[in-house]
């Protein structure tokens, strides 16, 4: 096993050597380094590559658990609730909206799954404007926002309208300003490629939205915790992220979303559940939505699967989003290096943009052998993430990700893919 900033038993070339040298220097420079003691150390696992599909937890994490059912839930009971449960979606989403998002306060709240999320905002937004009948979404985004528009489509009769854009550049200003017109009534994008790792330009692209009328939604999953965003400033108008990523909330924790105030009170989300409601208490005959963003709310919220994230917002706040993504240019950089010297030549190919400014967390590569190739690195102690149908992605974390453990992993990738 290794500490994340040890390399033994990987260098075997000149190459290999000067390779993990650089990443000694590059982690001896970086003013980040220190965090990496804040998180558990896997048994076993030499290289965690990734960190944009599930987090390393945070170290203290268990005793913070265990204080949590000692004293919130086993001392105070169901007064909880009243002493400061209420108010955890909002003021956790107001956390996640100051520190990851470039968003005031007030306009994003943790609530559902991503997927829930993603279908109450979708819906209501293409309930808006009547007149307004179709819903721009790119063909290769994950399944879940293609199944959501799909289903939305089904239920209001809207035609969807496909982006087939580069799949290593991804979805271009260009792309979007071909296809919306006066019936575009959402264009919903991924800000960052689940699979090439593509940083999509937010800004330029919600503004061709606004030129055409049409409301623009972004799925931060990839993106949040990771590459810098404001969506205030860009006019966002809705936004959904997970927070198990780059967040570290842990498996199955809880999404966000994010409403602009100027649409609150006019969209209406279609899970009318009591959490939404006005008077939550007053059990009304009626269903009267709250003006504020609780109304995106529906059932009880899920507390316990708030715990873990409010240790990561905390580090990232310290050390700042603009450093983090700092880092995580680093390491993709370094991780690119790497391939350039080690893989290419062994016909691995290279499925995210060179440009660091392009790319998000993440380094995709490609090789008809990588399926099999990742069950071998598991059962080393490398753990990169495949996806279908050849693809390795090389997921960086930057608080908890070290250059010399991202080097190991490009190493063993090769090792693996030569048996």
């Amino acid at each position: 096993m290794t500490d994340r900033s040890g390399a033994a038993g990987v260098a075997s070339t000149g190459a290999d050597r000067a390779l993990i040298d650089t990443a000694r220097a590059l982690d001896a420079a970086d003013p980040l380094h220190p965090h990496l003691k804040a998180f558990v150390d896997a048994p076993g696992v030499v290289a965690y590559l990734d960190g944009n599909s599930l987090g390393r937890p945070l170290r203290d994490l268990p005793e913070k658990i265990a204080a949590f059912v000692r004293e919130d839930w086993g001392t105070r009971l169901i007064r909880s609730w009243d002493e400061q449960w209420m108010a955890l979606p909002t003021q956790l989403g107001d956390r996640i909206g100051r520190i990851a998002l470039g968003a005031a306060p007030g306009q994003t709240v943790v609530a559902d799954s991503t997927s829930v999320l993603i279908y109450k905002l979708m819906r209501a937004a293409a309930a808006a404007d009547p007149a307004r009948s179709e819903l721009v979404i790119e063909a290769g985004n994950f399944p879940t926002d293609r199944f959501m528009a799909e289903g939305v489509a089904a239920e209001t009769g809207m035609t969807l309208r496909w982006l087939e854009p580069d799949p290593v550049h991804g979805v271009r200003v260009a792309d979007v300003a071909a296809v919306v017109s006066d019936r575009t009534a959402l264009v919903s994008l991924s800000h960052v490629d689940f699979r090439s790792g593509a940083l999509a330009d937010m800004p330029s692209i919600t503004a061709a939205a606004h030129d055409a009328g049409a409301l623009m939604m972004w799925d931060l999953c990839h993106s949040v915790g990771v590459v810098p965003m404001q969506l205030d400033a860009w006019g966002v108008d809705l936004a959904v992220g997970c927070t198990y990523k780059y967040l570290g909330g842990g498996p199955g924790s809880p999404a966000f979303a994010y409403l602009r105030h100027g649409l609150q009170g006019v969209l209406r989300q279609p899970i009318q559940g009591w959490w939404s409601a006005a008077d939550i208490f007053a059990m009304g005959p009626e269903y009267v939505p709250a003006p504020d963003i609780r109304q995106l709310l529906s059932g009880t919220p899920p507390v316990t699967s708030m715990l873990a994230m409010q240790g990561m917002l905390d580090l990232i706040e310290e050390a700042t989003i603009e450093q983090v993504r700092a880092k995580s240019q680093s390491l993709t950089d370094l991780a690119v290096r790497a391939y350039d010297e080690v893989l290419a030549f062994l016909d691995v190919r290279l499925l995210s943009p060179r440009d660091p400014a392009l790319r998000g967390g993440h380094v995709t590569i490609g090789h008809p052998d990588f399926r099999a190739v990742t069950a071998r690195l598991w059962s080393r102690g490398v753990i990169p993430d495949f996806r279908f149908p050849d693809g390795i992605r090389l997921g960086l974390s930057p608080l908890s990700t070290s250059h010399v453990e991202t080097v190991t992993g490009v190493l063993a990738v090769r090792d693996a893919l030569q048996g």
